[in-house]
This record gives C-alpha cells, structure tokens and sequence, in this order.
C-alpha cells in the first residue's frame, strides 16, 4: 500500500513538473530583469506591420530600461504607447523606450506600450516562433523567442472567443507619413 502511494505521488510530480517545464521555457534573463512570454499576433499576408508583446519584471535594486528590440522578419522594430486621449485611441513611438523601475512589472499587451514589428518581410504565422533580441540599458541585450499566436489573440496564452478583435468601437487617430500602416 504504501509503495503504491509513494508510485502514485511520484507520479503527480512527474506531471506537475512535465506541466510547468514549457511556462519556465519562455522566460528569459537579463541582468536582474525576468522577461516573460514574449509573443506576437500573427499577421495577414502582404501586412508590413505587427505587434509583439512581453511582460519584463525588475528584480533589482535599480531602475532598467527597454531601448530597443529587433527580429529578423522585421526591418526594424519600434517601442509604441498607445492610450485614449479624448476619446480617440492615439499610437506613438517611444524613442527613449521603456522604464522598468525596481520591483515593478511592465507588461508590453494589445491595448497598450508595445513592440511595432516594421517592415515585415513575411507574413508572420500562427504556431510558429521568431527568434529575436531584446535591449536594455542597463542589462543589456537578451536573446528571446516570439511565440506566434492567432492574428486577434489579446494574450500569450489565450485566443479570442470569436476568433474576431472587436476594433470597430475604437476611434483610431490618423499617423503622420513616418507612421502609415499602423
């Protein structure tokens, strides 16, 4: 009996630590920095532009900053905010990119500061992944990899109920020339 339970538990381990093993698998290091699921939308074919996403913690006892990122698939990639200002959504680039002060968690997500994939050379495709590198000020760079989820996914882990991004309710505000196709 007592075999049989030590099999049991031995077991469950087994399975809770094969279940955790691919959630470990997209996290990244970088100095005292934790990057954690980066991902990116897929995109439809002949699109120049794409989103990625990420969350970045702080561990440390100074403050960080994201400057920079690049793929391969991309000609450049640009660090956006996004936010409502009177109604209308407005999409900016950040060329001093992002703080990560100590202790904090910046999560980079669709309705908000986010990686602007540039000239996409390809379309990006669902369930596959794209290498990239992050950089940070302090911290320095950090290769990650970019899971592809579905082109309306609103999170790493999760897709859209409909399979549709609800964006008609949304005012977007029209970009300058250095910004079309957003």
């Amino acid at each position: 009996m007592r075999t049989t339970k030590l099999g049991i538990a031995g077991a469950a381990l087994f399975l809770a630590i094969g279940v955790a093993t691919p959630a470990l698998a997209t996290d990244y290091k970088a100095g005292d920095l934790t990057v954690v699921q980066p991902w990116a939308r897929a995109t439809p074919s002949g699109a120049k532009v794409g989103g990625a996403y990420l969350a970045i913690t702080n561990n440390g006892k100074t403050a960080d900053r994201l400057t920079g990122a690049s793929i391969p698939e991309a000609d450049h990639v640009e660090i956006h905010e996004m936010k409502m200002d009177g109604g209308v959504m407005k999409m900016r680039p950040l060329p001093n990119g992002i703080e990560i002060k100590p202790g904090q968690t910046v999560k980079l997500n669709p309705q908000g500061n986010h990686l602007m994939l540039m000239g996409l050379k390809a379309p990006l495709k669902q369930n596959e992944v794209v290498k990239g590198k992050l950089t940070f000020e302090k911290a320095g760079a950090v290769d990650v990899e970019f899971k592809i989820n579905s082109i309306a996914a609103m999170s790493a882990d999760s897709a859209p109920v409909d399979g549709t991004m609800k964006m008609d309710a949304m005012k977007m505000q029209k970009m300058d020339k250095t910004h079309t196709g957003h």
